[in-house]
C-alpha cells in the first residue's frame, strides 16, 4: 500500500471513526486558512481543531499539509442529457468525485433528450428517481423545468413530495432548439398543440412558483428559487441566419461564428426581461445561470439596482472562465451560451474577484464524440460548428482549474470555497453542505496546491472521450474526496460502489 493511501487503524478508540490529520482547513467565511485536524463521527464532522489525539479515532488519514476544501457543490450538471441516465449517473458522478465534487445538482426536463418523454411530472419524475437510485457516486438532486401548464400546477407537489426546490426556464427555446435555430418547437419540447413555450408561459411559471412559496413556511420558501438560461430566441435566430449565410472570405468560423450567432446583447436583453417579469410576479429568488459576457453581467448588476427587493444570484461556469473563441478545441467547445472572446473572459474574472458572481459550476453535459461532431453535410464542410451538439463535460476540472487560475489572479482560498460550496448549498437548500464545521456532512476535497499536471481526457472516468480543456496545465490537484465521512476517491481512482444519496431539498 502506498504512503499516500496508508491509514493507521485504531480499533480500540470508538469516539471518532476517522481523523484527517495535518491539513489546512479552507472554510467559506473569513480570509484565513487554519492548520488543523478534522475528526469525523458517522456521516458528520465532529471536531475541527489542531493537535487532536490520534488515539481518539479508529482510523487516521495523513493530510500532509494539503488544503481541505468543503466538498464541491456542482450546482449545474446535466446527467442523462445525451446518454441514458442510468449510465451517465455512474460514469459522470465518478468524474465528479475525481474533481472533489460531493453534491451534484442536475437540470432535467421533459421533451427530447433526457428521457425523450412528455407528460406530467407526477408520472415522469418518479421514473427519473428510480433510474438514478443507487447509481451516483456523489450525493445528487435535480432542478426541473416546467414545460407546460400542467407542470406549473405540479410545483407544490414537486417541492413537498419530491424535495425539488429549484426550477428552470430556458429563455431561448422560443424559436431555437438545443443546438441552433428550430421551427419544430412542439416536437422538440413534446408539448400539446394548445401550449406555447414563450414569455407568457415564463410569467405564469413565476406566478405559479411564487404562489407555491407563499403557501410554505418562510424558512422553506427562502430556499425555493427559479433559475433562468438568459438568451433571446428571436435575436439568435436572426443573427444565426446572418452568420451562417456569410460566404465571403471574411466569414467567421468555429467558435467565433457561434459567438456572433448568439451575441452578448441577446443575453443582456433576456436578463432585463426576466428581471421585469420576476418583479411583476413578486418572485424574489432568481438565479441567472452561466453568464458568459460583459453585457450579461452588466445587465444582471443593473437589474439588481433597479429591483433591489429581488435576490438575484449570478452564476458562471469554469468553461467560460478558462476558454475563449481562440481555443483549439473548436466545435468541441460548443456550448450555450457560447464561449466568448478573451475580453469577455477577463471581465468575468473581474466580476468574480469583485464578488459580483455568486458561484462557479461546470455545466457538465457529457456529449460523446460521435454525437458531438457528426459527419458534416456538404454545405457545412469546414464549419462544423453548426452541426455540433451543444455542451461538454468538465466537472472533474472545476475545482483544480479554479484553484489554478484563481491563485494566479490573487483569489483567496476562502473565496473559492464560497463560490464552489457554501453559496450554492445555501441557495439550493443543502443545509448540511458547504462548510467544514461540527454538524456538517463530512464532505471534503483534499487539494494539493502545488501538484503540476496536464489535463488529458484519457485520464478521466467520464465516458465523453475528449475534453475542450485538453492540454491545459494545472497547478493544483484533488488528492482525495470524502463523501459523508467515507473516502470515495484517491489519486484519481474512484473507490467502492456508488453511495450517493438523493438530496430531498431543502435538507435538514
Amino acid at each position: 500500500m502506498s504512503r499516500r493511501s496508508r491509514e493507521d487503524k485504531r480499533p480500540d478508540s470508538p469516539e471518532f471513526d476517522t481523523l484527517i490529520r495535518n491539513v489546512r482547513v479552507v472554510r467559506p467565511h473569513g480570509n484565513v486558512v487554519h492548520e488543523a485536524d478534522i475528526a469525523i463521527a458517522g456521516d458528520k464532522i465532529a471536531l475541527v481543531a489542531p493537535g487532536i489525539d490520534a488515539a481518539r479515532a479508529k482510523a487516521v488519514h495523513e493530510g500532509r499539509g494539503q488544503l481541505a476544501f468543503p466538498g464541491v457543490v456542482d450546482a449545474h450538471m446535466h446527467c442523462g442529457i445525451y446518454s441514458p441516465l442510468e449510465e451517465d449517473a455512474v460514469s459522470e458522478s465518478r468524474a465528479a468525485a475525481v474533481g472533489g465534487v460531493t453534491s451534484s445538482l442536475n437540470y432535467f426536463r421533459t421533451g427530447q433528450y433526457y428521457l425523450n418523454k412528455g407528460g406530467p411530472y407526477r408520472r415522469f419524475f418518479p421514473e427519473v428517481l428510480a433510474l438514478a437510485r443507487g447509481r451516483f457516486h456523489v450525493d445528487y438532486g435535480f432542478h426541473l423545468a416546467p414545460m407546460d401548464r400542467t407542470h406549473i400546477e405540479e410545483l407544490p407537489m414537486l417541492v413537498d413530495k419530491h424535495g425539488v426546490a429549484s426550477f428552470k426556464i430556458f429563455r431561448f427555446y422560443g424559436s431555437h432548439g438545443l443546438h441552433g435555430a428550430s421551427n419544430t418547437q412542439r416536437d422538440f419540447l413534446m408539448i400539446g398543440e394548445d401550449e406555447r413555450y414563450d414569455v407568457a408561459h415564463f410569467e405564469f411559471i413565476m406566478r405559479g412558483l411564487q404562489a407555491a412559496r407563499e403557501a410554505m413556511p418562510a424558512g422553506k420558501a427562502r430556499q425555493v428559487s427559479l433559475s433562468l438560461h438568459c438568451e433571446t430566441a428571436e435575436i439568435m435566430t436572426a443573427y444565426t441566419k446572418l452568420v451562417e449565410k456569410d460566404k465571403s472570405r471574411h466569414a467567421l468560423k468555429g467558435l467565433a461564428a457561434y459567438h456572433a450567432s448568439r451575441p452578448p446583447h441577446s443575453e443582456g436583453l433576456a436578463v432585463f426581461t426576466a428581471a421585469y417579469l420576476a418583479n411583476e410576479a413578486a418572485l424574489p429568488n432568481i438565479n441567472l445561470l452561466h453568464l458568459s459576457s460583459r453585457k450579461a453581467v452588466q445587465a444582471a448588476m443593473t437589474m439588481s439596482d433597479v429591483f433591489p427587493h429581488i435576490d438575484f444570484k449570478r452564476e458562471v461556469t469554469i468553461g467560460h472562465l478558462v476558454l475563449d473563441i481562440t481555443s483549439p478545441a473548436a466545435e468541441l467547445a460548443k456550448v450555450n451560451p457560447p464561449i466568448r472572446p478573451r475580453e469577455d473572459v477577463e471581465f468575468l474574472w473581474e466580476a468574480l474577484l469583485a464578488g459580483e458572481l455568486d458561484w462557479v459550476v461546470s455545466d457538465h453535459a457529457c456529449c460523446r464524440h460521435e454525437l458531438k461532431v457528426p459527419k458534416p453535410a456538404a454545405r457545412y464542410f469546414g464549419n462544423q460548428i453548426w452541426l455540433a451538439k451543444s455542451g461538454f463535460g468538465g466537472t472533474e476540472y472545476l475545482l483544480p482549474a479554479l484553484v489554478t487560475e484563481g491563485t494566479r489572479r490573487g483569489m483567496g482560498y476562502n473565496h473559492m470555497a464560497r463560490v464552489t460550496s457554501w453559496n450554492p448549498a445555501q441557495r439550493y437548500g443543502l443545509n448540511a453542505k458547504g462548510d467544514i464545521a461540527p454538524g456538517f456532512d463530512a464532505d471534503l476535497a483534499l487539494v494539493d496546491p502545488a501538484a503540476s499536471w496536464t489535463i488529458r481526457a484519457a485520464d478521466s472516468p467520464s465516458t465523453q472521450g475528449y475534453t475542450p480543456f485538453e492540454g491545459l496545465e494545472m497547478s493544483a490537484r484533488v488528492d482525495s474526496t470524502w463523501l459523508r465521512g467515507q473516502k470515495i476517491q484517491e489519486g484519481g481512482r474512484v473507490l467502492g460502489k456508488p453511495r450517493g444519496r438523493y438530496l430531498h431539498r431543502p435538507t435538514a
